[in-house]
């Protein structure tokens, strides 16, 4: 009884640890209790989301695979091993650990919305948008989820919805750039110039060092032709991210009105 009282404290002392991000401290409490208690189902799935964290992935899997062979109900489980797939970029697999996940616990607006964004990553996207919508009927201010649902709406070119989507987002968290940098590139889309500025520079307000802003600034001036302002900006998100941006501006069917200027093709060739 002692032995099974001291053991119990190494699982809470795990707990606590997990809880503060000292996750290889975490783990070897959880190992240290599991030599005594092997059919812990509760201590595999907190070592395996302890593993997750560190990018032990197969070694995450092989736990929460422990805790479902002493007990396949459980939701935490099925929703860690998912979450670790979805990071390994298996994404079908991902979805039905999810439902299985969701069937153990249907309220579960967390899985709900993980199940979105894979079904986002995989294309199907009316089906992310139903799984973001019961994220939201368990937590409306999920912001996270009102962003990427917009994903998922712009993909489906439901840019007015999208809209709606992203200023709920902003209307819960004013803060959230990338947020800002979204609505944006669907602005764009609409044609609506002097919103896609506004959303662009309200996105630098709260993250200066954000290229992806820069960069929908530069896309807009393109479409007015404005080669001086096209270069500034896009200056700017060069001298935050000199390669991904300029191979982009390459290709990006935005500057094909001023792409034979001497200035944007002087921009695109410096080093």
């Amino acid at each position: 009884m002692r032995q099974q009282h001291q053991s119990y404290i190494l699982y809470g002392q795990g707990s606590a640890l997990y809880a503060t991000g000292q996750y290889e401290e975490a783990i070897d409490k959880f190992e240290q209790f599991l030599e005594v208690c092997p059919d812990c189902y509760d201590a595999w799935v907190h070592r395996g989301y302890s593993l997750s964290q560190l990018r032990k992935y197969t070694d995450a899997i092989a736990s929460f695979d422990q805790a479902l062979a002493l007990n396949e109900t459980l939701p935490l489980a099925w929703h860690g091993k998912g979450l670790v797939l979805a990071k390994l970029r298996k994404f079908e697999a991902a979805v039905s650990h999810f439902q299985r996940a969701i069937k153990a616990n249907p309220r579960d607006a967390t899985a709900w919305y993980n199940m979105g964004t894979a079904l986002n990553s995989l294309g199907r996207y009316e089906n992310a948008i139903a799984s973001f919508d019961r994220t939201l009927e368990y937590n409306f201010k999920n912001h996270h989820a009102w962003y990427n649902r917009s994903l998922a709406l712009s993909a489906l070119q439901r840019h007015f919805q999208a809209i709606v989507c992203l200023d709920t987002t902003v209307q819960i968290k004013p803060d959230c750039y990338y947020a800002w940098n979204q609505r944006g590139m669907v602005m764009i889309q609409l044609r609506e110039y002097a919103e896609a500025i506004n959303s662009f520079d309200t996105s630098l307000k709260y993250h200066v060092s954000n290229p992806n802003a820069w960069y929908g600034k530069a896309r807009v001036y393109a479409m007015q032709k404005n080669v001086d302002l096209v270069v500034k900006n896009l200056y700017r998100t060069f001298v935050l991210s000199p390669y991904v941006y300029r191979f982009m501006a390459q290709t990006d069917d935005y500057f094909d009105a001023i792409r034979e200027d001497g200035k944007f093709k002087a921009l695109l060739s410096s080093v």
